[in-house]
């Protein structure tokens, strides 16, 4: 019953124009500012950790535009997951910074890029992988049928997902040897024999040591980017950046960190379409609980 519910809020999502959507995601993210709820409880704690130069009008404003982007990001997954490919595309208006990275995968270099929770992931996951062999790193839903809904969509594209374990890994790295695009989501939490504490926005945030393993040893590029939400539904702008240079340390410790300030550096851009209402810090070093 909980897939039909899903299925059929996913194909109203698709129908709807996409003007619609993002004024129904304005107002149901409003709402989600002003009544009492876990999301919006999460977004305050992170916002005051992440940014305490702001005072707190100011971070109570990016609060809010904060869940209005993620509403917004929910009500975009029917155009994201249901429509032909060609037609998710077309929302795609611009690009920038993308010709070194289109130029390392015409050259057949294996590629790794980092799609972080900021603006619309799955758009960007598209647009990066069309017309070319890649494979993603994703977490399997608990529903069997959402997670095979799940397959179908994402692989339209052509896209092979790999599953978040050992079998994922293998198949990340096979890609890479085939020197083809391998895409990661890096501000997951990992568990703690896989990932290391690295800075995020000046606070520890335990972090995946996948890709600095990945990478070690071997001649990969890797870049970070994202889909960014232009107002009036107007679509989406690619961005598409070089990763700072220091995850190609071999040093593990001096490679995350430079994963996390690589993504900081993009978030920084679009504070507000940064997915503030996941747990980003729920494992401290200190075994401290920083939420409720």
């Amino acid at each position: 019953m909980t897939y039909f519910f899903f299925r059929a809020f996913l194909q109203i999502c698709a129908w709807l124009p996409l003007p619609l959507l993002h004024g129904l995601g304005t107002l149901w993210g409003f709402l989600l500012s002003v009544v009492p709820n876990r999301a919006r409880q999460t977004t305050r704690i992170n916002l005051d950790l992440c940014f305490p130069e702001l005072d707190p009008a100011a971070r109570s404003r990016l609060c809010r535009e904060s869940l209005q982007q993620t509403a917004c990001t929910a009500l975009e997954m029917g155009k994201a997951w249901l429509l032909p490919m060609a037609k998710t595309l077309k929302y795609v208006k611009a690009t920038e910074g993308d010709s070194e990275f289109s130029a390392a995968l015409a050259a057949g270099e294996p590629v790794i890029v980092l799609a972080p929770h900021l603006g619309n992931w799955e758009v960007f996951g598209f647009y990066v992988s069309k017309n070319i062999p890649s494979t993603w790193l994703y977490q399997p839903p608990r529903q069997p049928a959402i997670d095979q809904l799940l397959l179908q969509t994402r692989s339209r594209s052509g896209i092979h997902l790999a599953p978040t374990n050992r079998q994922g890994v293998s198949m990340l790295l096979k890609a890479l040897q085939r020197c083809e695009l391998v895409g990661v989501l890096p501000d997951q939490v990992p568990t703690e024999d896989g990932g290391v504490y690295a800075p995020f926005f000046g606070k520890p945030a335990l972090t995946m040591s996948l890709i600095s393993r990945l990478i070690k040893g071997r001649q990969v590029k890797v870049y970070c980017g994202c889909a960014e939400r232009l107002t009036g539904g107007r679509g989406f702008r690619i961005h598409i950046r070089r990763v700072n240079d220091e995850l190609y340390s071999d040093d593990l410790e001096t490679s995350v960190a430079a994963l996390n300030a690589s993504v900081e550096a993009l978030v920084r851009e679009l504070p507000a379409q940064y997915q503030w209402e996941y747990k980003r810090f729920r494992r401290m070093p200190d075994g401290k609980k920083i939420y409720k």
